[in-house]
């Protein structure tokens, strides 16, 4: 039968405990057990800030801040600002707030896209997008709605960014090269500074998505781990993505995107006057946007602070390193590539991952999976912390009874 809506009203307390009932069957994200999805600063106090001044702002609409709340203009220009100073942007340059990841980098390709456009005086150049094979799906999404081609390259062989690969795919309808810091699959960091010097010599936009470590690579580079440059710093990067939901460890949705000039910035902007209740200008794919974002950023940028910010990433990094020893130290494990940041997949030779990943989940875990070559995957957060010695425990455990397992009976597939 179709659920529909109840005659008459159900009390909250009813309601709160049927949500409780209802998330019990719910993957154990606060023991550890998710893989991906779930961010969180090392202690409560760090979601509660965030949490707090989200629910201050839970009803405000950051679409009409402009007309209506110009606390979350001011707000919306601080968190920009950080971001600048945080990634070495140079005076003029000019950034956007938006609800995630995929939306910045699409609004990063609309910027490219328009911008170029403008330049050559062609209004209906299709152009094409290179990147390597492990950049984001997110970039072909955007090149789906905007009909561009999207030209993917194999990586070299330390999973990086082939700069050789791009330059060979790259003719003169190229709009944008892509680099990954780092890229989701394996964790490293595509050579940014190279990929800046190619994208620079032949006059194309250079975009760099730090979506994932934009808010952890600096202060883990500041603390001595070998980070490579990655930002503004290079001349050669036009634009660059990083979340705040995620290392940020601000609430959901917020992400930035910046741009080395104003007038690339502008260009991501939707302007439309065509009805009859005037301008429409918005520089997100999406019109409302909680309030409640932008002040959970602001909130948590300014409780945790660049101190805050070095003590969570010694504390990420350390964890990360701990994952690595425990995971190779196992039979027939290796990690793959050599991961820069909190992300790392890592390959089973004695077993197929598919087949360790069905075994993890029934021991309660929920594991990602790669291809090319196959691996587990993990995106390591302070949840991981206390699951460790747990998950290596139950990792040797699967691997085991994956061997003993016939091929060809993995019933999962490789999905983000």
């Amino acid at each position: 039968m179709r659920k529909s809506l109840p005659a008459t009203g159900r009390s909250a307390a009813e309601l709160l405990v049927e949500l409780k009932a209802r998330s019990a069957a719910d993957t154990d994200w606060r023991g550890g057990r998710l893989p991906a999805y779930i961010f969180r600063g090392g202690a409560d106090d760090v979601s509660d800030i965030g949490r707090q001044a989200y629910g201050f702002y839970f009803t405000e609409n950051a679409l009409g801040a402009r007309r209506a709340f110009p606390s979350l203009v001011q707000m919306e220009k601080e968190i920009i600002e950080i971001g600048l100073d945080l990634f070495h942007a140079p005076d003029g340059a000019a950034g956007h707030l938006s609800t995630g990841g995929t939306e910045s980098i699409i609004m990063a390709v609309k910027a490219c896209r328009d911008w170029t456009r403008r330049r050559r005086g062609d209004a209906g150049h299709r152009g094409n997008l290179v990147m390597a094979n492990t950049a984001h799906p997110a970039f072909s999404k955007a090149a789906r709605l905007m009909d561009l081609e999207v030209r993917r390259t194999d990586t070299a062989a330390d999973f990086r960014a082939d700069p050789q690969a791009i330059a060979a795919a790259t003719d003169d309808d190229t709009i944008m090269i892509v680099g990954s810091a780092p890229c989701f699959p394996r964790g490293v960091i595509d050579p940014i500074a190279e990929l800046g010097a190619l994208a620079e010599r032949r006059g194309i936009w250079f975009h760099v998505d730090a979506c994932v470590g934009g808010f952890l690579a600096p202060f883990a580079r500041e603390l001595g781990y070998p980070v490579p440059e990655f930002d503004f710093a290079l001349p050669g990067v036009t634009s660059l993505s990083a979340d705040l939901h995620k290392y940020g460890f601000t609430p959901k949705p917020a992400s930035t995107v910046f741009f080395r000039d104003a007038e690339r910035a502008a260009a991501a902007m939707f302007e439309i006057d065509e009805w009859p209740s005037g301008l429409y200008a918005v520089a997100t794919i999406v019109g409302t946007r909680p309030g409640g974002a932008v002040a959970g950023a602001w909130a948590t940028l300014h409780y945790l602070g660049a101190e805050g910010y070095r003590r969570e990433a010694r504390r990420l990094m350390t964890l990360r390193d701990r994952y690595i020893a425990g995971i190779e130290a196992l039979p027939g494990f290796r990690v793959i590539g050599k991961p820069d940041l909190t992300l790392l997949s890592f390959a089973c030779e004695r077993a197929d991952p598919r087949l360790v990943a069905q075994s993890l989940a029934r021991r309660g875990w929920v594991a990602n999976l790669t291809r090319d070559p196959p691996g587990l995957h993990l995106m390591l957060t302070i949840v991981h912390e206390n699951a460790c010695e747990d998950y290596l425990r139950d990792l040797a455990s699967a691997a085991a009874e994956a061997a003993a397992t016939p091929k060809g009976e993995a019933s999962v597939s490789v999905t983000y």
